[in-house]
């Protein structure tokens, strides 16, 4: 196994492992939004907020640009969103395999 693509991914993971993060993707899958639209929605400061974004930008997961003193944000790698599908296919099945343990121990 190659270190730096382990390395990589595992920087990809950490990167999606923050629930912050996983708000602001599906915030933001529905087209381009301004952080002054973003923030008042997280309940958290402006700037913890854009650390956040600069965060899943510089893993190029979001493109942003800069009108006037509003910075815009945009989902840039639609394949996460399968990532995620995937994700969420792997814990309902995790979810019915414990459930089937627990009803057949009662």
């Amino acid at each position: 196994m190659d270190p730096k693509k382990l390395e990589l991914e595992s920087k990809l993971f950490a990167v999606l492992g923050q629930p912050t993060r996983l708000k602001l993707l599906y915030m933001l899958r529905d087209g381009e939004k301004c952080v002054c639209e973003i923030t008042p929605a997280m309940k958290e400061d402006q700037s913890v907020v854009s650390r956040h974004l600069i965060k899943l930008r510089d893993m190029g997961l979001l493109e942003w640009r800069k009108e006037g003193v509003s910075v815009y944000y945009w989902i840039a790698e639609q394949r996460v969103f399968r990532l995620l599908e995937l994700a969420d296919d792997i814990l309902r099945e995790a979810a019915l395999k414990q459930a089937r343990e627990v009803a057949g121990a009662l």
